[in-house]
């Protein structure tokens, strides 16, 4: 995913606030023409992206009062808590062996699936020598969604044989984060989620990521003072975020605009940030 990297506008100064905190969340200022960021180093004379985004001041609701209220199927997201076997979760062999079997079965039980596909995991940390194997990429300073109308079902053309490819697509599926704190309290640039009810059409900006290879798409966020924001402060590391990345039915909640921010309660945060996410496949039958 892109990294915020710009220098962006700034908004007021984030405060706290009675039930949760008002902070600068930073989401892509349109320009009518389809914006596009390269994954690498772009050819001489060819910006790094096309487009540039904004701050702005908004009120992120304590979502924990609620937490057994909402539904990856109705807000796009929901907190719950679900501890790992797993001591280590930068070992790569303790990752695929035993966590990726836990969410698997975390996620048939959430969701109610037929099948779960786990197709990666990516770490994120703003330690400055990474514990762990591969490399680490940081926080996502902007409001964004993982897939698109496009992108969603080419990831399943992408990872199964043709034929099944075809067979899951005539049916329901979906793509879900499982994202979870490494260490906790975690106070250091925290995840805020948007109500996906409240996304208008107009918000969600289809952008080009261009790979050496290939072209993917997601959807960058544009503001909207319509949108209700939460976030579930000082998660634990046995507590999950779900987050709904796509929905083949449109009766659900689609996509769930996400973003990670500074929150002004914890101004010298720690400890810094270390997370997971894993990313599935829900099929249902």
């Amino acid at each position: 995913m892109l990294q915020q990297r710009a220098e962006p506008v700034r908004a007021e100064k984030a405060q706290s606030r009675a039930g949760g905190v008002e902070a600068e969340l930073f989401f892509i200022v349109p320009t009518g023409e389809k914006p596009y960021a390269y994954q690498y180093t772009p050819p001489p004379g060819k910006p790094e992206r096309s487009h540039s985004y904004q701050g702005h001041s908004v009120f992120l609701q304590d979502g924990r009062p609620l937490s057994d209220q909402f539904s990856i199927d109705r807000e796009g997201f929901a907190l719950v808590s679900h501890a790992t076997g797993v001591n280590n979760l930068y070992d790569e062999t303790a990752l695929r062996e035993r966590y990726y079997p836990e969410t698997e079965a975390l996620l048939k039980r959430e969701t109610g699936a037929a099948k779960i596909l786990i197709f990666d995991h990516t770490i994120r940390t703003a330690q400055e020598t990474p514990r762990g194997v591969g490399k680490p990429r940081e926080s996502v300073l902007r409001v964004h969604n993982d897939y698109t109308l496009k992108s969603g079902p080419q990831r399943v053309r992408d990872l199964l044989p043709l034929e099944e490819a075809e067979a899951r697509l005539q049916k329901r599926f979906a793509i879900v984060n499982v994202w979870r704190p490494i260490v906790g309290p975690l106070r250091h640039h925290p995840l805020g989620f948007a109500d996906a009810r409240t996304l208008a059409p107009e918000d969600v900006v289809a952008t080009d990521l261009i790979y050496p290879d290939r072209i993917g798409e997601t959807y960058s966020i544009a503001y909207n003072p319509a949108h209700r924001w939460f976030y579930f402060p000082e998660m634990a590391r046995d507590e999950v975020a779900l987050i709904k990345t796509y929905d083949s039915d449109p009766a659900r909640a689609r996509f769930s605009a996400h973003t990670a921010f500074a929150d002004p309660n914890f101004p010298d945060p720690k400890p810094l940030r270390e997370s997971i996410e894993i990313r599935a496949l829900a099929f249902f039958d």
